[in-house]
């Protein structure tokens, strides 16, 4: 910047030196530093224009802007100390560093004032929420003009004063003042904040008799009230007949179809700006990561970076999002350095982001390490630590961090009892919801959701039903992720009447909800009704076929004999639904071929398959040779079975029944020998009874139940009662 000003002399262009001179200084606000100021501020003495009224006076505003009181000080000596502008610099700069005291003082020691020191008053008590006292100086003000008349009225939106905002702008016509752009800008402002969408509108009329209609600032302001007020189309019907536009309009178009969730449009608006900010450059990154687009995210982020933008702590917060669901651990931490290099890895959002991060890369001990660290923790933080270790397992550790959370909301109790249905512990995530009820905390969607799951995993209908009536209670029942839950879990408890009612009352569905439904009535025997359901979704609705609904699909086609139409939709998943099988599928077809008695075929189609076949494929095939006592194909299945050293007894124990059933003991004998020396016991039976809100569970042989020796009373009991009552049969 001073090299550019020694390529003029002040000797030969003196006007023109002083004018490049003050458009440097211009720019310093937003480019320069303090020093800069400084290093620029000395070049000017050497060259004697420092003194220059206008350079100094924007030399003085400079210095108070960073802060710099004694070079500030210093200016000030050298002006006359009524000078009206060098006071009203100072009263703007008080007012922005919060002392309204030394404003107010400088203002009324004034021995002249003019329009912009009542202006700089007003405006700037307003800017530190003194509205009463800005309101009495605005009323107290000979100066009525249009700047100091809109300067009040977007002071009164700024603090959430918008009925009073309108009531003052009514006024302001009423004394003749003509509004501009800025005070209309302010007006649409409050219109939004009321939701008055009528006022807004009539406004409209008041913009065209002023001539500015085709105002850019205003037309923005006009986009931004109709997409509050939930009027896209007429936001972007102003936005297409506007005949200049600039980075704020093209933001807010962008905005809208990224808060519609529009996300191939919202990526065209964007890649059309002819200029970008930070603000759309975050708001397509943030859009991204929430919307399950990672990848997107990231990459977005690195064009960002190399086309020179500077991200917002909000975009790195997302970004730190987008890598922690990649799990991209070695990218996190070079993001990670990054932040700490430029000092802000002590922001509470980007230390949470950054938890999240190592906890879903399995890395929670630099999270806790992170957390540790944090001088400043919010409930986000709380949340994503309890959260991580949830997630990897870690309930104990999860629980200690509950216990001595200071705030608790719904994701922190969610988190905990997502935690418990993880690993299995469903007695204690029912124990969690109970004392979140006992608290008072509302369960969310996403708490009835968990829970259920757990109902279902546990079959524990009952509980299933009670929760099930909470959720009605809370009106919440008709919520697309919650009803597919109260399906899933009416279905996993062989209530499939509660599971076709819950799944006919949801307004909406999805793909998710489809495939509760029909993997629901396959599993629980009602075959062909699931298949149906299946062809109705694909002729009325738009939801796709996914891997796990086919799947449902074949294996209704194996329980109800279909077994052409199961291998029909099976070619169909990679010709017509583009979805390539994996092994369950394949198992899926070897069982339905072996149930139907076709041996044959299911060993050439295991031979044929691109993948090896899992245990459970060869494990259908013997059991279907032990129904049908085909011993050649049973035998060189179970060979293939045990080459695979599956850790399963399954095998070994189909064989020997296949042999018993053909009368080969010595056959049988062998083949338990052989299971014996691989170290393999028949798996034990296992069931489980629900007695008082807890589901207990029972093995074959098992005693380790802290009540087994009664148990184990009561069955001798049993068994005497059983063997007396059969003794006095008449027969």
């Amino acid at each position: 910047m001073i090299s550019s000003m020694k390529k003029l002399s002040p000797k030969t262009s003196f006007n023109a030196y002083v004018e490049t001179c003050f458009s440097s200084l211009k720019s310093l606000p937003d480019q320069g530093s303090a020093r800069e100021v400084t290093a620029l501020h000395g070049h000017l003495i050497k060259t004697g224009v420092s003194s220059e009224r206008y350079i100094a006076v924007k030399l003085l505003v400079l210095y108070l802007s960073h802060r710099r009181s004694r070079e500030a000080d210093q200016i000030r000596r050298d002006f006359d100390g009524s000078d009206v502008i060098v006071r009203n610099c100072l009263i703007t700069a008080s007012l922005e560093s919060g002392d309204v005291g030394e404003a107010r003082r400088l203002f009324d020691e004034m021995p002249e004032r003019n329009e912009v020191s009542w202006t700089a008053l007003v405006s700037g008590l307003m800017k530190c929420g003194r509205v009463e006292e800005s309101m009495r100086y605005f009323w107290r003000s000979p100066f009525q003009s249009v700047v100091s008349w809109t300067a009040a009225i977007s002071g009164l939106v700024r603090n959430g004063s918008s009925i009073d905002a309108l009531k003052l702008f009514k006024k302001m016509l009423e004394s003749g003042v003509r509004p501009n752009s800025v005070t209309f800008t302010s007006l649409f402002r409050a219109c939004s904040c009321l939701k008055e969408f009528s006022y807004g509108t009539s406004v409209l009329g008041l913009i065209v008799k002023a001539g500015l209609e085709h105002c850019v600032s205003i037309s923005n302001s006009l986009i931004t009230f109709f997409l509050r007020m939930g009027e896209g189309e007429q936001a972007r019907r102003i936005f297409d007949q506007m005949q200049e536009r600039d980075v704020v309009s093209w933001t807010a178009i962008l905005d809208m179809y990224v808060e519609m969730g529009d996300l191939r449009e919202a990526r065209r608006i964007f890649n059309e700006m002819p200029e970008r900010n930070e603000v759309s450059w975050s708001a397509m990154i943030a859009r991204y990561s929430q919307n399950g687009h990672p990848e997107e995210a990231v990459d977005l982020f690195l064009q960002m970076v190399r086309d020179g933008f500077k991200p917002t702590v909000s975009c790195l917060s997302c970004v730190i999002s987008a890598l922690a669901d990649l799990k991209a651990l070695r990218a996190g931490m070079s993001l990670h350095a990054w932040v700490i290099m430029i000092g802000i890895a002590e922001d509470v959002y980007i230390s949470s982001s950054l938890i999240d991060l190592y906890c879903k890369c399995q890395n929670t001990a630099t999270g806790r390490l992170i957390f540790d660290s944090m001088s400043l923790k919010n409930a986000v933080s709380w949340n994503s630590m309890i959260s991580g270790y949830s997630l990897n397992g870690q309930t104990e550790e999860a629980l200690e961090l509950f216990d001595n959370s200071p705030v608790r909301n719904q994701v922190t109790w969610n988190s905990i009892i997502a935690g418990y249905v993880e690993s299995g512990q469903f007695d204690k995530a029912f124990e969690v919801v109970n004392k979140m009820l006992l608290s008072g905390e509302i369960p969310s969607e996403s708490t009835f959701s968990s829970i259920l799951c757990g109902c279902a995993s546990t079959a524990s209908l009952e509980k299933g039903k009670n929760f099930h009536a909470k959720a009605i209670k809370l009106d919440i029942e008709s919520d697309l992720f919650l009803g597919t839950a109260l399906t899933d879990m009416y279905a996993k408890c062989g209530d499939m009447c509660g599971a076709k009612q819950v799944f006919g009352r949801m307004p909406e569905k999805n793909e998710c909800s489809w495939t509760a439904m029909i993997q629901g009535l396959a599993e629980n025997g009602f075959a062909e009704e699931s298949i149906a359901l299946f062809e109705e979704m694909e002729r009325n609705f738009s939801a796709a076929p996914n891997e796990l609904m086919l799947l449902s699909v074949l294996f209704a086609c194996s329980h109800s004999g279909l077994v052409d139409s199961g291998l029909q939709y099976f070619d169909a998943m990679e010709k017509v639904y583009g979805l390539k099988p994996n092994k369950r599928h394949y198992t899926c077809v070897v069982d339905m071929l072996s149930r139907s008695g076709r041996l044959s075929e299911a060993e050439e189609f295991i031979e044929a398959m691109p993948i090896p076949p899992e245990p459970n494929a060869l494990a259908a095939l013997l059991s279907a040779c032990t129904k049908y006592r085909n011993e050649a194909i049973g035998e060189r299945t179970a060979r293939k079975l045990w080459q695979l050293g599956a850790k399963d007894s399954a095998g070994y124990v189909l064989m020997s029944n296949i042999y018993a059933s053909a009368g080969r003991w010595a056959n049988v004998e062998n083949t338990r020998k052989l299971m014996k020396e691989s170290g393999l016991k028949k798996s034990v039976g296992c069931s489980w009874v629900e007695v008082k809100n807890r589901v207990r569970s029972f093995y074959s042989e098992d005693k380790s139940h802290s009540r087994s020796a009664e148990i184990y009373g009561m069955l001798d009991l049993l068994r005497l009662e059983m063997s007396s009552s059969f003794e006095t049969l008449p027969f």
